[in-house]
């Protein structure tokens, strides 16, 4: 697309221009992207499917965890045909090469526009696995923000994190494909390990049996620390380079969280710890400390987003403030 830009969403930049009006402060240049129409994908994040702690599935051992997910286990029906292909062509596609390739295309120059922006550009963003829910993509970033500031009151850099870290989703905004955006992530460059959901399906991937990929350590050295290792890309390594470009001033804890909360391979079925450093290590509680919060993307309560829109703003204020290069 190089440098055009897609039309803001009418709606979001309504209620920003008020907010900004009423506050002086400065909107977005008016390249802020999203869609003239709005786009459709099939299924939720498929990192929400959960089949290795089925029972018999690889990490059956976890099974203790279940309730703390929203698994599907059935492996039958339409939602989970769709996920399975949409993982197949993750596992076909996601190589060193293309990391490489994504990293150039979204380096800077997509879009100028606020973080608040980007959270409101999310809304036109459709959920086609469920049809009867009209709420707006932006409520469940307030929802998780919200979870996390009742149990961490004094934490307003997590609650910060419960409101963005969806906001690479914007990839779909742009084009790119669901198993380009979404699902779970693993690095790129060695081997793929079998606790990644359907590991058969990276056979198809040209990386599999590449001489130096294919290995353990592949292109990596031991416990060089997950900072030096290349993951798949998706919508939570774009936010994640996005926020370093910008000069965001969220602590190391909330960047992990960012660029790593879908990596279930590692945090949850313990895979690729030879390439963990010691602060890898030192933030993994805090990966799983937000994914309590994030795994449902619906509550009982919806928010009152006008409400909590000046908080959440003061937020991003300190952590993340003005327009931002995507």
């Amino acid at each position: 697309m190089g440098g055009e830009l897609l039309a803001a969403v009418a709606a979001g930049e309504a209620k920003i221009a008020r907010q900004n009006a009423a506050s002086g402060k400065p909107a977005g240049d008016g390249t802020s992207p999203a869609c003239t129409e709005r786009v459709s994908w099939p299924v939720e994040d498929p990192s929400e499917f959960r089949p290795e702690l089925a029972p018999g599935g690889p990490l059956e051992d976890l099974g203790k965890q279940k309730d703390d997910f929203r698994v599907y286990y059935e492996e039958s029906g339409e939602r989970f045909d769709i996920v399975r292909k949409t993982y197949a062509e993750m596992h076909k596609n996601q190589t060193m090469q293309f990391g490489r390739e994504m990293r150039a295309k979204y380096s800077g120059g997509k879009a100028k526009m606020t973080m608040m922006e980007a959270i409101f550009a999310l809304n036109n963003l459709i959920d086609e696995s469920d049809p009867d829910t009209s709420e707006p993509n932006s409520f469940h970033l307030f929802q998780t923000a919200e979870r996390i500031r009742q149990v961490h009151p004094d934490k307003d850099w997590f609650q910060l994190t419960g409101l963005i870290h969806d906001v690479g989703k914007l990839l779909a905004l742009w084009g790119e494909p669901q198993w380009a955006a979404v699902g779970d992530t693993f690095p790129v460059g060695c081997a793929f390990a079998k606790e990644c959901v359907f590991p058969e399906q990276f056979q198809e991937n040209p990386d599999f049996s590449h001489p130096v990929y294919s290995t353990k350590y592949g292109i990596y050295q031991p416990n060089c620390g997950l900072n030096n290792v290349m993951m798949s890309f998706g919508h939570d390594e774009y936010l994640y380079q996005a926020l370093v470009r910008n000069g965001a001033t969220l602590p190391p804890a909330a960047l992990y969280i960012i660029r790593f909360h879908s990596f279930y391979p590692w945090h949850t079925a313990k895979a690729y710890n030879h390439l963990c450093s010691e602060e890898d290590l030192n933030q993994l509680p805090w990966v799983l400390e937000f994914n309590k919060f994030d795994l449902y993307s619906k509550a009982d309560v919806e928010p009152d987003v006008d409400a909590l829109v000046p908080y959440y703003q003061t937020l991003i204020d300190k952590y993340c403030p003005g327009i931002l290069d995507w």
